[in-house]
């Protein structure tokens, strides 16, 4: 059996980071895009031509949904989420969720008292980095794990959102902090520099680099920039017992850029090429690590068990919860001058 779903907004976001993966997800059935542009509204119609396109979220959920993913611009996001939430349909929020932990704490109770499923969309959790790593991690190759260095990089100035609403913070910051803690555990305590320009639409954070001390006494260095035209990637695991570093690609983005889908072709997705695979390095040896796959519509196949089967989801909103505390924690490092206690 699978879940009725309706994708609301189709930007970049929606049409290459939510739309393939809810089509590839073999628990899930698109079936309905809200899209108001003329230009949005005959993309969607010529990606999805079986797909109905609706004007509106009351229209989609009137016509009959289970759950709804919202992939709006950030500012609109919270009215969304509780008109979906007081109409009693499951919810996906891409990242940020809200604009700080408050705020996100507001939409996660409001989804707990309607007994509903709200998660974020912290898709980047099943990077094919970020899985490997995790892997790895996991096994106990590296023994207690000390500290993680995080950065990525992206040559795409285009798509920041200028202005106090925006910035890069809000942007990959939600991600490289959610895997941060994905990976090393919640945060304890955070400090934090960012980087400024004066865009059309106001003063922009337009780069960060941000420590975090885990709770596990672990501490993670997490930067990125979008506007310096950089174009990187770079993972760092260290333990005790050794360490395992990659520079993989961003690949299942540049396979969709490619033209190629993960539509009934999931056994060969996410996957990273021999010659990029990441090292683990022991006492015993340096050995080159296989690429694990990195697929997102996991995180859909997650989702839909959850709406039909009970349960947290891949993604709860409580978590989404912690990366928007560190982010606020960042913001306010960065504003002190001071190393700001998560919570």
């Amino acid at each position: 059996m699978t879940i009725r779903v309706g994708l609301v907004g189709y930007g970049v976001g929606g049409r290459l980071f939510h739309s393939p993966y809810i089509r590839a997800s073999r628990e899930c059935r698109l079936v309905g895009i809200v899209a108001r542009s003329p230009e949005r509204v005959a993309k969607a119609r010529r990606d999805h031509p079986d797909v109905r396109v609706f004007a509106s979220l009351g229209d989609l959920m009137d016509a009959g949904v289970d759950a709804v993913v919202v992939s709006t611009p950030p500012h609109t996001r919270r009215e969304l989420v509780l008109e979906s939430i007081g109409r009693g349909v499951h919810v996906v929020a891409d990242k940020p969720f809200a604009p700080t932990a408050q705020d996100g704490r507001e939409l996660a109770d409001a989804a707990e008292r309607a007994g509903v499923v709200l998660n974020v969309f912290h898709n980047r959790r099943w990077d094919t980095d970020i899985v490997t790593a995790r892997s790895i991690i996991v096994s106990g190759a590296l023994g207690r794990i000390t500290r993680l260095d995080l950065r990525c990089d992206q040559d795409d100035p285009a798509t920041l959102e200028g202005g106090p609403e925006g910035g890069l913070l809000r942007d990959l910051g939600s991600h490289v902090v959610d895997q941060a803690l994905h990976l090393l555990g919640p945060a304890r305590f955070v400090s934090a520099q960012l980087d400024w320009r004066d865009l059309l639409a106001g003063r922009t954070d337009t780069g960060f680099t941000i420590t975090i001390e885990h709770e596990s006494g672990a501490h993670s260095h997490v930067s990125a920039s979008k506007v310096n035209r950089l174009s990187s990637r770079e993972l760092r695991v260290h333990g005790d017992r050794g360490s395992y570093r990659s520079d993989f690609a961003d690949v299942q983005f540049e396979a969709l850029r490619r033209g190629e889908s993960p539509i009934g072709g999931r056994d060969t997705w996410g996957y990273e090429s021999e010659e990029r695979w990441g090292v683990l390095a022991v006492e015993s040896g340096t050995r080159r690590i296989p690429s694990l796959q990195g697929d997102y519509a996991a995180f859909y196949d997650a989702f839909a068990e959850a709406v039909q089967a009970g349960g947290p989801g891949p993604v709860p909103a409580r978590e989404g919860i912690e990366v928007l505390a560190a982010l606020d924690a960042a913001r306010a490092s960065a504003a002190e001058h001071r190393t700001v206690p998560v919570g």
